[in-house]
């Protein structure tokens, strides 16, 4: 009994690994076959620079001290008033600035997050590489551990066989 199911067990061990296998070498087949990275288009570009810029703190500072200047000159009249409050041409300018800007910036992280998508499923099929490399280990330290046992096993029948050979011979004479 104990034979048919240690057959039964190495059966499925050899079934599990030939799986493997096969499922290592489509891995290796699929990344030997790398695409190469598509060139960015004229908008995509732009989007990106724009988006760099816009998402950068000196730009906030130059847009906020060009603010603060054009409200205080148009408060103290140091110049004519060409926008006086509530700075109604400025909020047209800013407007603006914002109906422009957020599709760069909205195309530019929607390429982002094309390419953060891609970096998933790499990271995805390096799991299962690694997943696949300690389900071999754990096979090799199976087999091991089966060939260990089948030399104790051996030894300890050696060592019964040994003991009752000894049993059946007399004591020595004294």
């Amino acid at each position: 009994m104990l034979e048919a199911l240690k057959h039964e067990f190495h059966e499925t061990e050899k079934r599990l690994l030939g799986e493997l296998r096969t499922q290592r070498r489509k891995a290796r087949a699929s990344d030997s076959i790398v695409p190469p990275s598509p060139r960015l288009t004229i908008g995509q570009n732009i989007a990106d620079k724009v988006a760099a810029v816009m998402g950068s703190w000196s730009f906030i500072i130059i847009q906020s001290t060009i603010l603060f200047f054009w409200i205080i000159v148009n408060i103290t009249a140091f110049i004519q008033h060409w926008d006086p409050y509530p700075f109604i041409l400025l909020n047209l300018a800013l407007s603006f600035q914002a109906a422009y800007a957020a599709p760069f910036i909205m195309m530019s992280q929607n390429r982002q997050q094309d390419i953060d998508r891609k970096e998933a499923e790499n990271d995805y099929k390096i799991n299962i590489k690694a997943e696949l490399e300690i389900e071999l280990l754990h096979q090799k330290i199976d087999e091991m551990r089966e060939k260990e046992v089948l030399m104790l096993t051996k030894a300890v029948n050696e060592l019964s066989l040994f003991l009752l050979k000894e049993r059946d011979v007399p004591p020595p004479a004294v």
